[in-house]
């Protein structure tokens, strides 16, 4: 953590840059969805996953950054972990998908970036992997990078991210609650017309539905006609996609990345990961033809993680049940859908290249909205 500070310093990025002095949903009174949330309301609230930033802010061009989600603290190689994608739509740079899909599982940290730096990121991840101690043996590794395109704020050509970035967001990953808004690979992203970013959120099941928990981080860049809890915040603004008074492209990205401690295979974390497209649909997401949209799931559960060598030829673990996976599916859903509202209140107004300036989300605004349709709690 003191890295990140002396580096914030160095760039000169306040804590107000960081997007803290701006408030999450719930703490404005907009509760989304009906199940409880965890201690953080962050993907760490399932136990093990840890998340880093290594945010970039230099000049007047250079807006961009990378966030790692580490599955768990250990040997992520050694001690693979089920996993799935699945992609909403296809416009985008997921590298790693196809043994992902193959193999039903994830061997690395899972890095997010803007689209021209994923060679970058992908080459640290095995260079961060080959280092690990007890993978001295290792020729292969299935690095797995998502990206979105930041190139409407931040000089993209530039390919700003080095290696360093992605070595110290990975190093950098801890539990505990989650930095959002600008910072890491949402640092210039654009959301709904709004400065987007990195948000996140958690769900815990009721002990009757298995007391699991499941948590969701996202890295916004697209669009659509934004909704906040059912409210039509995007055309009551002004600011929505098809508006011939607003030059808005619906196009851009979202990464979408879903855990659980729950003991969920790759096929149900398929279906899992279906459903967070649910949740970006709920904010007026539209998936558009430009817009890169996908999702990694995963399940921390030590007794189904995939041992990289072992002695015996089979593995026999304990599985949810397909008629359990329902409050699974809801408890995406509604993450999805909070993680995203909380990367839109959460990021700050932000000029970056030729001037350009996106603003931030007008909160003042959005709560006289909820305020006018009873949408607040």
């Amino acid at each position: 953590m003191r890295n990140i500070l002396l580096l914030l310093l160095l760039l000169g990025i306040t804590a107000k840059g960081w997007g803290q002095e701006r408030k999450r949903a719930r703490e404005y009174g907009i509760k989304i969805g009906v199940l409880p949330v965890g201690k953080y309301n962050a993907i760490t609230d399932v136990p093990g996953v840890r998340v880093g930033h290594t945010t970039l802010v230099q000049g007047d061009s250079i807006r961009t950054g990378v966030t790692a989600i580490l599955p768990h603290p250990g040997n992520v190689f050694q001690e693979k972990v089920p996993a799935a994608v699945y992609v909403g739509n296809g416009f985008g740079k997921l590298a790693g998908t196809t043994q992902v899909q193959e193999l039903g599982n994830l061997e690395t940290p899972v890095i997010l970036t803007n689209t021209l730096n994923v060679g970058t990121a992908l080459n640290a991840v095995v260079e961060y992997t080959l280092q690990l101690p007890g993978n001295e043996q290792v020729q292969s590794v299935n690095a797995v990078v998502g990206e979105t395109n930041d190139g409407y704020l931040s000089d993209i050509r530039g390919r700003h991210v080095q290696e360093e970035h992605v070595l110290e967001a990975i190093q950098q990953a801890q539990g505990g609650a989650v930095l959002e808004g600008n910072v890491g690979a949402g640092t210039g992203t654009v959301c709904f017309g709004w400065k987007g970013g990195i948000g996140t959120a958690s769900r815990k099941l009721p002990e009757r539905a298995g007391g699991y928990t499941i948590g969701v981080l996202v890295q916004t860049n697209f669009g659509g006609v934004l909704q906040v809890k059912g409210v039509p915040v995007g055309e009551e603004l002004g600011q929505y996609y098809m508006n011939q008074k607003v030059k808005d492209s619906a196009d851009g990205s979202c990464m979408m990345v879903v855990a659980t401690d729950a003991p969920v295979d790759a096929r149900n974390l398929e279906r899992m990961a279906k459903r967070a497209m649910m949740g970006l649909a709920k904010t007026g997401g539209i998936a558009s033809n430009g817009s890169g949209d996908y999702v990694i799931a995963f399940s921390t559960n030590e007794a189904l993680r995939i041992p990289y060598t072992s002695q015996t030829k089979t593995q026999a673990a304990p599985i949810l049940r397909n008629d359990d996976m329902s409050p699974l599916f809801m408890a995406v859903i509604e993450a999805t859908e909070e993680a995203i509202i909380n990367s839109l209140f959460m990021a700050e107004t932000t000029t970056g290249k030729g001037g350009r300036k996106v603003e931030a989300l007008p909160l003042n605004k959005v709560q006289k909205l909820l305020k006018k349709y009873h949408a607040t709690n």
